[in-house]
């Protein structure tokens, strides 16, 4: 489980989670996310567990055995779009043991974070440390599943140890209060918001692992009586709830730290110099306030938030310094073991092709570096790449839904769910997700998505060199999708079922 947990915890807990519930309301967000938990993330876990402990295969194989040997380009467009993530995802990771090393060495102190970001993605290094991120990842994934177990014992304790800190320290923090009420007080007139359930929704499916195929890879390992129901269950409720603590310790700092930032700006004006996206708001003539404060926070984007605006609100807490050591050590071990959950996924694939772990393993890792590396050099391309194979989760969501309707959605759940060792019954309740919701949540989520995108770009929208349009999705998820059915009789072929 700790295993299984690292490769559900990821940055989207820690950098994603935050912005998106404090950009959405934040008590009514948590609503409809805890939500989605029971109709996205634990009935697709449910999925993936029960064709893990069935099949005991990848992907591609276990959509044969569950399906039929017509469908293996499924199960291969499932690990194409987690090698395709985890490709960029590497450089992602690297980001976060830079700034862990920079921390560490007081590198974030002195100077405005802001520059630090910008010297350091316009150099090399992220080259280098996405190199470093891949070849760690690479080398336990080779060592088998016991160096995988290892590193998670370590590793997921000491960062949810870590995250649990952060979240004391944030919650008793001078106004921290007002971090909580944002947080879980809830306007009930806002569920009738629609955007509000798609980013609910889109959270979920982005950050519990649930329809990427790595519960399946690693529930390939689980024994024959372990209870699969539970399990599925638990990891989704444990991975949401680490989200919540980092909302928590996030929301927390940041309403703290506002006020301070405020009574700074009205006894010296200069002040704000530290803070230049602010500066830029107040110099076209917008009043400094609180809102404006948090709308700039928030609205910064993944990377502005975490790399450029939590080491400034460190910086003006008590020893800030120690506490933001913290913060980006838990989200370098966050980063670090869901990649190593992808580098695992991608060399199972191939060593159900009759490959040896180890070469998998290595040519997993020399095509990641070689495939991230245009995401390590153009912050532009790493934005397109996780648009595109961002989007194509919802259909290896959709996926894993047909697969069990084609082997029989009763028939699964009565041998591979409810089997002699599970504690817990799943009802019909159950079958009736798998059949309807989950396929109308991956259809709305992928139409949702790409009309917001043409929106955004009415002109270019189907060109296919756009960074986020609906074009280069298009075109990526269509030709891959092409390619891999072409290629269907050689997957059967190749694969050990």
């Amino acid at each position: 489980m700790l295993v299984m947990l690292g490769m559900a915890v990821g940055t989207g807990n820690i950098w994603r989670f935050p912005r998106i519930a404090a950009s959405n309301g934040g008590g009514e967000f948590l609503v409809a996310w805890i939500v989605f938990l029971f109709l996205w993330s634990i009935p697709l876990m449910l999925v993936e567990f029960g064709m893990g402990r069935q099949t005991r295969r990848g992907p591609i194989g276990a959509f044969i055995q569950l399906m039929g040997p017509r469908w293996a380009w499924m199960g291969a467009f499932i690990a194409l779009a987690t090698a395709a993530i985890m490709s960029y995802y590497s450089v992602v990771a690297g980001w976060t043991l830079r700034y862990a090393i920079a921390a560490i060495f007081g590198q974030l102190g002195g100077i405005q974070p802001s520059h630090f970001w910008t010297e350091f993605t316009s150099s090399w290094l992220p080259v280098i440390t996405h190199g470093i991120a891949i070849g760690l990842a690479t080398l336990v994934v080779a060592r088998g599943v016991l160096g995988i177990e290892r590193i998670a014992r370590v590793l997921m304790p000491a960062f949810i140890g870590l995250v649990f800190l952060l979240m004391v320290r944030a919650v008793t923090l001078p106004g921290a209060t007002e971090g909580l009420v944002y947080l879980f007080g809830v306007d009930w007139s806002e569920l009738a918001r629609a955007e509000l359930w798609i980013a609910a929704l889109t959270q979920n499916a982005w950050d519990t692992g649930a329809g990427w195929g790595l519960a399946l890879c690693y529930a390939a390992y689980i024994r024959e009586e372990e209870d699969t129901a539970l399990n599925a269950f638990i990891l989704p409720a444990a991975n949401n709830i680490l989200s919540l603590m980092a909302g928590i310790m996030v929301l927390c700092t940041v309403f703290s730290v506002v006020p301070s930032i405020l009574n700074n700006f009205a006894m010296d004006p200069r002040s704000l110099d530290a803070y230049p996206l602010l500066a830029e708001s107040v110099t076209q003539g917008k009043e400094l306030t609180a809102s404006l404060l948090q709308e700039t926070i928030f609205g910064a984007g993944n990377e502005g938030l975490t790399f450029i605006w939590m080491p400034q609100l460190f910086a003006t807490i008590p020893f800030g310094n120690i506490f933001m050591v913290l913060f980006f050590s838990a989200l370098a071990f966050a980063a670090f073991t869901s990649l190593i959950a992808m580098v695992e996924l991608v060399t199972r694939v191939l060593t159900d092709l009759n490959m040896s772990r180890k070469q998998s393993a290595v040519i997993v890792g020399v095509s990641a570096f070689f495939l991230g590396f245009p995401s390590s050099v153009s912050s532009a391309v790493l934005r397109n790449q996780d648009w595109v194979w961002g989007m194509a989760l919802m259909i290896s969501g959709l996926f894993f839904a047909i697969a069990v309707m084609k082997y029989g959605v009763q028939k699964f759940r009565e041998c591979q769910l409810n089997h002699e060792s599970s504690n817990i019954r799943i009802g019909s309740w159950w079958d009736f997700t798998i059949r309807f919701v989950v396929p109308i949540e991956a259809s709305v989520l992928f139409f949702w998505w790409l009309g917001q995108a043409r929106s955004l770009d009415p002109v270019g929208w189907l060109s296919p060199f756009g960074e986020a349009n609906v074009g280069t999705v298009l075109v990526q998820i269509g030709l891959a999708l092409a390619i891999l059915i072409v290629a269907n009789r050689w997957l059967v072929t190749r694969t050990r079922t």
